[in-house]
Parts: C-alpha cells; sequence; structure tokens
C-alpha cells in the first residue's frame, strides 16, 4: 500500500476537524455509518399521552426509513422550555419538536389559527383537509417567513373538541367567568379575557400546580387521558364538555429548514407519508385511550362532567367574530388566512352537514336508556 502524503494527512485532519466541530454546533450528526441523528423535544411531559404521541411518530419515521435518519424525542424542558420550542428549532438548537401552533401565538397571532376557535364548523380533520388542500400549507409557510422562523411545519394529528375546563363548580352562565383566574391558549386568551376572565397561559405540566396552589382557579388543557394523566382530577372534580374555543386543533410537526432542505429526497417524501400515517394512527388511538380514560375518570376518580350551556356557546362564537375582525384589520396575512379559512369551510362544512348522517340517533337506539339489548 502506497503511503499518504504529508499534505494529504494535513488536509484530511483539517476535515476531520471541522467536521468534529460542525457536529457539536448543530445536533443533526451524520454516523459513520451514514446514519442522519436528529435530536428534537416536545411540548409535552413524559408522562403525557402527548409524547407519546410524538414518540409514537419518530417511530413511524425510523423505521419507514429503515434507520437512515434516527429521531430521538425528548420531553418538555429537556433543552428548552415548552413555549420556546419555536425559538429553539429555528436557531438549529434542537433539530425539530413536536407541539401546537397555538403555543407561537405570541410571536404572530395569525399562527393561533390553525387551532384556536370555532374553525367555522369544521372539526380537527376538516382544517388540515384546509391546510393540505385549501391552501393553507402554503399560508403557513408565508407566515413563518414574515418573522424569519427557519422552520419547516408538518401539522397532524388532529384533536377533538376540547373541553371548556376544570372548575371549582359547574359553570352556567356567561357572568360565571368575571374575574375568574383561568388557564388557556392561543386566541383562546383574548376570547376568556372578553368573558371577563383573568387568563395565565401556562403549558400543560404546570396547569395543576397551579390550581393546587390558588394562582389559577380553572383551566383548560385538551383531553381525558392528558388531564387525568397530568392530575387535574385531584384540584378539581368537575369539568365542563363541549366549546369552541378550541374546535379544530391539531399537533405541529417541526424540522429546522436548513436541515431539513439538507435531506435527501427520498428522506423528504419519507417524512411526508410518515406524517400523513402518524396522523391516522394518532386519531385512532386517541378514540381508544380518551374513551377509556374517560369512564376512568367518572368511575374510579369520581369526576362529575357537564355539558357547556348553550349560551355560553354561543356568547363564544360572537366574540370570537369580534376578536378576529379587530386582529384581521391590524394584520393582512391574519385577515388572508381568515378569508382562506371561510371559503372552504363554507362549501366543505356544507358538504359535512347535508351528507353526513347524526350518529345520536343511532347511539340512542343501540346505548341509550330505551335501548333494547342487540339480539346476535
Amino acid at each position: 500500500m502506497s503511503k499518504v502524503s504529508k499534505p494529504a494527512r494535513t488536509t484530511r485532519r483539517n476535515f476531520l476537524k471541522a467536521a468534529a466541530a460542525s457536529a457539536v454546533a448543530a445536533p443533526n450528526v451524520v454516523s459513520a455509518q451514514g446514519v442522519i441523528n436528529m435530536r428534537w423535544q416536545s411540548t409535552w411531559p413524559s408522562k403525557d399521552i402527548f409524547h407519546e404521541f410524538a414518540q409514537d411518530y419518530a417511530r413511524k419515521v425510523n423505521d419507514m426509513t429503515g434507520g437512515d435518519l434516527r429521531i430521538e424525542v425528548l420531553p418538555a424542558g429537556a433543552v428548552v422550555p415548552p413555549f420556546g420550542l419555536l425559538d429553539a428549532v429555528s436557531k438549529g438548537t434542537l433539530d425539530g419538536g413536536h407541539g401546537a401552533l397555538v403555543y407561537h401565538y405570541g410571536k404572530q397571532t395569525a399562527l393561533a389559527l390553525w387551532g384556536s376557535g370555532p374553525g367555522y364548523a369544521m372539526d380537527g380533520n376538516m382544517l388540515l383537509a384546509w391546510h393540505k388542500y385549501g391552501g393553507g400549507k402554503e399560508l403557513l409557510a408565508k407566515l413563518y417567513a414574515s418573522i424569519g422562523a427557519n422552520v419547516v411545519s408538518f401539522p397532524y394529528g388532529p384533536h377533538p373538541t376540547q373541553a371548556l375546563g376544570w372548575f371549582k363548580r359547574p359553570i352556567t352562565k356567561v357572568d360565571d367567568f368575571k374575574g375568574l383566574k383561568y388557564r388557556t391558549v392561543g386566541i383562546s386568551i383574548d376570547l376568556f379575557q372578553a368573558m371577563g376572565a383573568a387568563v395565565n397561559a401556562l403549558p400543560g405540566g404546570e396547569i395543576v400546580s397551579a390550581m393546587d396552589r390558588g394562582l389559577i382557579d380553572a383551566a383548560e388543557f385538551n383531553n381525558a387521558s392528558s388531564d387525568r394523566t397530568l392530575g387535574f382530577p385531584d384540584v378539581s372534580k368537575v369539568c365542563m364538555l363541549q366549546s369552541y374555543h378550541q374546535n379544530a386543533e391539531q399537533f405541529e410537526i417541526l424540522f429546522n429548514k436548513t436541515r431539513y432542505d439538507a435531506l435527501p429526497d427520498k428522506l423528504k417524501a419519507v417524512i411526508a407519508y410518515a406524517t400523513e400515517a402518524a396522523s391516522a394512527d394518532m386519531s385512532w388511538k386517541a378514540i381508544d385511550r380518551y374513551s377509556q380514560d374517560y369512564v376512568e375518570l367518572q368511575v374510579t376518580d369520581k369526576v362529575r362532567f357537564y355539558k357547556t350551556p348553550d349560551a355560553i356557546l354561543q356568547k363564544q362564537l360572537e366574540l370570537y367574530d369580534e376578536i378576529i375582525a379587530k386582529k384581521a384589520a391590524e394584520n393582512p396575512l391574519f385577515k388572508e388566512i381568515v378569508q382562506s379559512q371561510l371559503a372552504f369551510a363554507r362549501r366543505a362544512a356544507r358538504w359535512e352537514q347535508d351528507t353526513v348522517v347524526s350518529r345520536k340517533m343511532a347511539f340512542d337506539h343501540y346505548f341509550g336508556p330505551n335501548a333494547k339489548p342487540v339480539k346476535i
């Protein structure tokens, strides 16, 4: 074997030094076997089912790439605070993350339109349809560019309607919110402030502790499984179901744009299809787990559930319209997004209302108080 010349050895040493320095500066590291390793963080505590969803997503990508791309997902706070995820991913402190667009409300109010509010009669899955086929994807890229965020976003995983929240006693009228110290996020902050509440936007892992210490009187988070795991039944036995404040929300997968753009096209395709697969699987798992925990909250934890009165729901819609009109007048991008959502919802929601049969009659037939046993 011929000897390597001195200049070649020097060049190689310089290259290895540069590569090592790059690996320290950037979490996205290519191993000797050609594997791309990414370090992510979620905005959820490790015990929350939402963090489990984040890990499910990473596992699908890792499996579908055959190990060529390996994503490690850390829980909230491991690297940055939950609400610091966007900045961390944009700057490259993290390669990516799993969270919700409404958590970026302080950066650009229009980002909350992917989750806060009534969705103009759309549910979370229909809002995702608008995002992919109705112009939302392009508007979101434009929105992130407007604030200089160096990210690529993949909304996925539609949520069912979120509860009005956990309270000391049932909420019966709009005036019950006056002076109430309440936790929520996104445009819902403006909504409940308009209803008279004193609002505090807290990450999920801090809510129960704040309620226990009396820093807040009431709060909403998301679903039966998360609420039970995070300990809401330990500080309240009253939960109000149904609300328009977050009727059409979903999760968000974030990539650092520089690192994402550097990926081979094959891996980008896998990420896109893995996101869609994870979105469907998350919806199925949520139905299974949320329904189980909804039973356990009543049977084991002795929680009492109440339906939010229609008068409160109607007031939410009226106040939301006022808030949206004000923000649209202040923010051209906000207005453009709202107009796009309205145009899509007008036909999509009409199609659904006219086409999809109400399942309540079938539910009452099989499981209602006068239901007869099914003979099989």
